[in-house]
């Protein structure tokens, strides 16, 4: 707490990934924010509260289509993008008019959240682009010497960051995917517009949740014959899949991750770095199944290969 008051970091353990988290109230610490990361500034952070009650020093108005996205989902991994109140440092909204709001379920951040009794403004604790830090020694992995104060809470129990829903000028449009789905979210609001000229949101870049290897998505029969084209050369390669290999190659590196997409998401990151740290010259992902339970999954693996869409392109950012 004291850190926080002092204008000082915390990384904390949220359902979906860990925050890196600063006073949102405070200018200079969320710039720290900022800086450690390598985060551009015109990108927006999500500020983090423990109840609604306290939306009013952080929002404008709060429209009736978020009302009922909160009150089914909140605290819970949703985001919504609300008009931003007029005090609301602008270093928080990456200047923007709008803001983005979650309130998280898992217990030590509602515990930091409440006994700090303020907004944490808190994106995910890494550096700038790279991938998400599920556990404690990510955190570490990613800043080093440069690391923040820890809040150790084990993993996190999604692996993947909240899906954020723009609540501006009456209506509801999916940015990002994550665990809670298109179909949960229409149960509430109804169908879902497009993104349209939707606000700057985080990880909307093209190339976003990416490891230092480079990453190439494939269909599940090209595995097998795109490794061993790297291996005939002498390269290392990795391979991130949902069966086992129909063969062993010598220089290959597999990882069956199943075919559950929860446990596959879960354990998406904590796969990636481990392939990442295996000195290979490509990661070869087997494409996943277009289906709504792996959307986020899907958006995920095409910005860590680079296919990503930004924002304000059409369909969900």
């Amino acid at each position: 707490m004291e850190a926080l008051r002092a204008g000082g970091l915390v990384a904390f353990p949220t359902e979906t990934v860990y925050g890196l988290g600063a006073n949102a109230a405070d200018a200079a610490a969320v710039a720290r924010i900022f800086q450690l990361k390598g985060r551009p500034a015109d990108h927006p952070v999500i500020v983090h509260l423990d109840n609604p009650r306290y939306l009013h020093r952080w929002v404008r108005q709060m429209p009736e289509i978020a009302l009922r996205l909160a009150d089914k989902f909140w605290p819970g991994p949703l985001t919504l993008i609300l008009p931003k109140a007029q005090d609301v440092n602008s270093v928080v909204s990456g200047g923007q008019d709008s803001i983005g709001i979650r309130v998280p379920s898992h217990p030590i951040a509602q515990q930091l959240l409440t006994a700090f009794g303020g907004g944490i403004a808190a994106p995910s604790a890494n550096r700038f682009g790279r991938l998400s830090s599920t556990k404690p020694e990510h955190v570490r992995e990613e800043f080093g010497e440069s690391a923040p104060l820890i809040l150790e809470g084990g993993e996190a129990s999604i692996g993947l960051e909240s899906t954020i829903v723009s609540c501006l000028d009456g209506v509801a449009r999916l940015l990002r995917p994550g665990f809670i789905t298109r179909s949960q979210l229409e149960r509430v609001v109804g169908e879902l517009a497009d993104a349209g000229d939707a606000p700057r949101t985080p990880g909307d870049r093209s190339v976003h949740y990416a490891p230092l290897t480079p990453l190439e998505i494939v269909a599940s029969e090209q595995l097998e014959s795109r490794a061993a084209e790297f291996a005939a050369g002498g390269s290392k390669v990795a391979v991130l899949a949902m069966r086992p290999p129909m063969h062993a190659q010598r220089l290959m590196t597999w990882i069956n991750a199943g075919k559950k997409a929860e446990n596959y998401a879960h354990n998406l990151y904590n796969h990636l770095r481990n392939l990442d740290r295996a000195g290979c010259a490509r990661i070869f992902v087997q494409a996943p199944p277009a289906d709504e339970r792996w959307a986020a999954v899907i958006d995920r693996l095409q910005r860590a290969g680079g296919i990503g869409r930004k924002s304000g392109d059409s369909g969900a950012a």
